[in-house]
């Protein structure tokens, strides 16, 4: 593969092609320059101005065939699996510059045909354009040399050139774009350029048997075939919090439902975006592995290691007869913030304070969230239909601060505090029909 200076390699071994094809041409026009800059940089204005070919890259695109190879580059657990390549198509553009009758279409001519006879960059000719031995390289300008480090010559494939037809509608955008009067030109496709990184990643072991071993043959198990069309490994269908409810909170009794869930050591790992490490949590699963349960933490534990918030939920245990645990797949839990409404003498977290003050006229409410809201967090209050944001904090152990407008009615108001689009759970879906928990009613003072 090569690295990323290949793009301006492709166009240095370009030139180089045309400069060298350009001698037969100089008998006849006089000395021939071959650059490769954009067009609006080429003054034919200028005194003792040549005849020129200039080579323009106008477009870089992803190649087709390419651009999915060694993906995903990365592994489910966020490590780096592959350095997958960046595959590109190269579009240029070869324009010829005369000063007189007749010297650009000969010019163009002449370009054509070398591009026609060399529809391929052979890795010789790359490496000579590169590093043109016997010449000191250090005479060249920096940016050359450093051309001679991009690796081209030794990608997996070839660099191929095939014109590229433009109609007139196209060719008149393109040197529009570039703010230069039009001059006889030809557009060519190069591919395939790869460019691919160098950072360390990792590769798994050769798989040396299909299961276990057998002790007295040395042989291993084979395929195992399962006469059912259920999941052939754990796995977690369903998350159930208790009450009927779409979120836990702390302390509740987490219910899973699923398949092939049998198994010694059965944890729970909980993963939240502001966790360091994974929470796991003691599981019992039942007989028959199509059920399994867990109590979350309550009290400081949960205070200050169960965030609110969407959490991945799965389940870790060692299956009957396998040596090495296994790890099923993840479902959602919602973890529902409970604000205080009375004081936790337990936890030492004050009661809500709610104020209406003058001048200007609002309400501030004053509040603690059992577990605590981290400053990373958004917490939004709802008191009736109305809401507020929480003001920014720098500790997740400070109060959550909200002003409402002083038009804010007065008297009881049902209250909803939400934290990264959980909220609280006001709804007792206990009964039937559901309705308001009133532990959750407040008065907004006149």
């Amino acid at each position: 593969m090569s690295s990323p200076l290949a793009i301006g390699a492709v166009s240095a071994v370009l030139r180089n092609l045309l400069d060298n094809g350009l001698v037969d041409v100089s008998g006849m026009l006089g000395p021939v320059a071959v650059s490769a800059v954009a067009p609006d940089r080429v003054d034919v204005d200028e005194a003792n101005f040549a005849p020129r070919l200039n080579l323009f890259m106008y477009l870089a695109l992803p190649n087709a065939a390419w651009r999915n190879r060694e993906l995903p580059s990365r592994s489910a657990s966020g490590e780096r699996a592959s350095n997958a390549p960046l595959a590109l198509d190269l579009h240029y553009l070869v324009t010829a510059y005369g000063v007189s009758d007749f010297q650009a279409e000969i010019l163009l001519g002449y370009a054509m045909h070398l591009l026609h006879e060399r529809p391929v960059l052979d890795r010789a000719s790359i490496r000579r354009a590169l590093d043109p031995s016997p010449l000191d390289v250090s005479m060249l300008p920096p940016a050359f040399q450093a051309l001679a480090a991009s690796d081209l010559a030794d990608q997996i494939e070839a660099v191929r050139i095939t014109p590229m037809p433009l109609n007139t509608d196209e060719m008149s955008k393109l040197w529009s774009a570039s703010q230069s009067h039009y001059r006889p030109s030809a557009a060519y496709q190069v591919c395939v350029v790869l460019i691919e990184g160098t950072r360390p990643a990792r590769s798994p072991l050769p798989v040396l048997s299909r299961g276990p071993g057998d002790p007295a043959t040395g042989r291993d198990r084979g395929v195992v075939v399962q006469p059912d069309l259920l999941p052939p490994g754990p796995t977690i269908l369903s998350i159930a919090p208790p009450n009927r409810q779409s979120a836990a909170l702390g302390g509740d009794l987490i219910s899973l439902t699923g398949v092939r869930l049998e198994g010694s050591g059965a944890r729970a790992r909980l993963r939240h975006r502001l966790l360091a490490a994974p929470l796991e949590i003691v599981a019992t699963v039942a007989t028959g592995g199509a059920s399994a349960a867990f109590t979350l933490p309550a009290g400081a534990p949960a205070q200050t290691g169960l965030p609110a918030g969407l959490m991945q939920l799965s389940l870790v245990l060692t299956p009957p007869g396998e040596p090495f645990e296994r790890e099923t797949n993840a479902l959602p839990l919602l973890i529902a913030p409970d604000p205080v409404i009375a004081a936790d003498a337990g936890l030492g977290l004050a009661a809500i304070d709610i104020q209406r003050l003058a001048g200007p006229a609002r309400v501030t409410v004053r509040l603690f969230c059992r577990p605590e809201v981290r400053p990373e967090q958004a917490a939004v209050l709802a008191l009736g239909t109305s809401t507020a944001v929480a003001a920014r904090r720098t500790l997740a152990t400070d109060a959550l601060d909200f002003e409402f407008p002083g038009t804010l009615a007065a008297g009881a108001q049902w209250l909803r505090l939400r934290v990264d689009g959980v909220d609280s759970l006001l709804v007792d879906k206990s009964t039937s029909p559901p309705s308001f928990d009133a532990a959750y009613q407040v008065t907004v003072p006149a």
